[in-house]
């Protein structure tokens, strides 16, 4: 994760332009909110980032080049969290205008391939990646949430894990020891819907931070280490990069070569 030809915040002109081609480019996108009270505010992007990092060096051993680009901590945030101080809501209008732009400025490149790897769960970027494509059909766009790929079980303790718990502060304990201060930490208690369609997905509305949590977290961050965050992204990691190859590997073959059904 050293290695400044992928990653464009520390980049340099004169190593880049020896480079032979750039099959893609990753955009790690997050926030800045507060995270229980022991992790970052731009946590979110801080993992991501660290995701697209380790992503492009693994894939590089492969043969696949990637640029990373700088981290973006714009996140769209809930009632009762964006009111707390220096959380930053950024709204969907905001995002796509950013995410255009950056687009736009790849396909100018001749640089047509992008994937986001979120960090945020309420960052929503299908709606806007397919009005881009159908805008700039030349463009393939595609995005995933790192900490869903692979599930939580197995690898942490914590069933209620949702925001600043067991599994975000063990990964930011692999990945930026430094940052994490758990003597700050808080339990992490919350309180759920009382109408239960709402905690069951029948129906969805954001949750008001403030009647939510005490702390911000929404999970017991106190079971964390960096070994469990090591384990976890080791299964995570391989995941991504298996994608990343076949991905540029299958050019415009994205589907299967086989005659659909005429009945």
């Amino acid at each position: 994760m050293t290695n400044s030809r992928y990653d464009i915040t520390t980049a340099r002109w004169g190593d880049v332009r020896k480079m032979p081609g750039y099959d893609m480019a990753i955009l790690p996108w997050g926030s800045t909110e507060p995270h229980n009270r022991h992790l970052p505010y731009c946590t979110d992007m801080l993992a991501a980032r660290a995701v697209a990092l380790e992503t492009a060096e693994k894939a590089s051993e492969r043969g696949v080049h990637l640029m990373v680009l700088p981290g973006l901590p714009l996140g769209s945030q809930n009632p009762g969290q964006a009111e707390l101080p220096y959380c930053i809501h950024t709204s969907q209008e905001t995002q796509k205008a950013v995410l255009r732009d950056i687009v736009l400025s790849l396909r100018r490149q001749g640089i047509c391939r992008l994937m986001i790897i979120s960090g945020h769960g309420g960052n929503i970027f299908k709606g806007m990646i397919r009005d881009l494509m159908i805008e700039y059909p030349d463009m393939m766009i595609c995005h995933n949430e790192w900490f869903s790929i692979v599930p939580r079980a197995g690898f942490f303790e914590e069933k209620d894990d949702d925001h600043a718990g067991e599994q975000e502060t063990s990964v930011m304990m692999h990945y930026y020891p430094e940052t994490v201060d758990m003597s700050l930490a808080g339990a992490g208690d919350f309180r759920r819907f009382s109408v239960e369609g709402l905690n069951t997905k029948v129906a969805w509305l954001p949750r008001d931070w403030a009647q939510v949590s005490e702390d911000t977290g929404v999970g017991d961050p106190r079971k964390a280490s960096a070994e469990k965050g090591r384990r976890y992204m080791e299964a995570v990691i391989p995941k991504i990069v298996d994608f990343v190859v076949d991905f540029i590997a299958a050019g415009d073959k994205l589907y299967e070569e086989r005659p659909l059904s005429t009945e």
